[in-house]
């Protein structure tokens, strides 16, 4: 089977390497998934409906994001262009697709034409909170849904910045790209990194020759939550070289505060504790702010299965005291 893919859809802008596929196979064996009427027109050809499985032989012709499908789905059949090039296209159709939908609401919708970045940027801020929610959940299907709440979120403040000139989505993602390349020197060119604290390492150093007068502390926002802000905080001392070497020496130093609070339980001493906890997961490669979301809703189950097992004794979990309501906690935990 042989898979080519016709553009995005647009009658006028069909490849022609796509055309002369079509006009080079058997006729009979051209297939397509329904097509618009005028992008069936331009082709010079009636496909016929595709067949699942399609037959040997078979060249089915399909826009770019159907055609990526047919090919992750017979991943032994021959496409026009490479893979590749095919999954880059698809990607490119289905976000201007979305472009063209924050167009529409910009331009139509009367919440969407008022809104400005000051008051989208609540909104995605939100939708990256959702995201981290969902990885913590482990639900795929979840982490793709919060991703595209996420990702529009970049269309639609981009789509302001194209009315106002400065920029738009295709120089967004062009300058975004360039600067990927750029501080990743061990992919895109000849510097070597041995490992992934290797490459956080490199990232921090180009990121400071770009900006020499932002200091060690470039680019915190304050606004950010207090375990962002603590793991943003160390990683910029890292890269000037002020990090422990390992887990075990950030382990160390979270025993000594730990010590301390036992001494002084007041704000200073439990922030120490904190901050130190936060160093810990940054040694052991750990996001420290999906890490307590993660356990905030390991405690809120447990909790709430503690209530459940207690309701189904007869006993209500909020009226007990704090060592009964222990015991049904410990019991919930103990379930397989």
């Amino acid at each position: 089977m042989r898979i080519v893919a016709l553009g995005p859809g647009d009658p006028d802008a069909i490849p022609a390497a796509a055309l002369a596929a079509i006009d080079a196979a058997d006729p009979s064996m051209v297939m397509a998934p329904p097509l618009a009427d005028d992008l069936r027109q331009s082709l010079g050809a009636r496909p016929a409906p595709l067949t699942d499985p399609p037959p040997d032989g078979a060249v089915v012709v399909a826009p770019d994001a159907e055609a990526h499908a047919l090919a992750v789905l017979h991943p032994g059949a021959d496409t026009l262009p490479a893979r590749d090039a095919l999954r880059a296209r698809a990607i490119g159709q289905r976000v201007a697709e979305l472009a063209q939908v924050a167009s529409r609401l910009r331009a139509e919708c009367p919440w969407d034409r008022v809104q400005t970045a000051a008051t989208i940027v609540p909104h995605t801020v939100e939708e990256a909170f959702e995201v981290a929610e969902a990885v913590a959940e482990g639900d795929p299907a979840h982490q793709a849904d919060e991703i595209g709440d996420l990702l529009f979120q970049s269309v639609f403040l981009s789509a302001l910045l194209e009315e106002d000139g400065t920029a738009d989505l295709a120089t967004v993602a062009r300058g975004q790209a360039d600067k990927l390349i750029s501080r990743h020197p061990h992919v895109y060119g000849d510097q070597a990194a041995a490992d992934a604290g290797a490459v956080v390492d490199i990232w921090e150093q180009r990121k400071r020759a770009e900006r020499p007068d932002e200091g060690i502390f470039h680019e915190l926002p304050p606004g950010l939550p207090a375990l962002a802000y603590a793991a943003k905080a160390q990683k910029r001392a890292a890269s000037a070289g002020f990090a422990f070497p390992d887990v075990q020496a950030a382990l160390a130093k979270l025993d000594e505060e730990v010590r301390e609070v036992n001494d002084d339980p007041g704000q200073h001493e439990v922030g120490d504790v904190i901050f130190a906890a936060v160093a810990v997961a940054r040694a052991a490669g750990v996001d420290p702010e999906i890490a307590v979301r993660a356990a905030a809703a390991r405690f809120r189950e447990r909790v709430e299965g503690a209530a459940r097992l207690a309701a189904e004794a007869g006993e209500d979990f909020e009226a007990l005291g704090p060592d009964a309501q222990l015991e049904w906690y410990a019991r919930f935990r103990a379930r397989p």
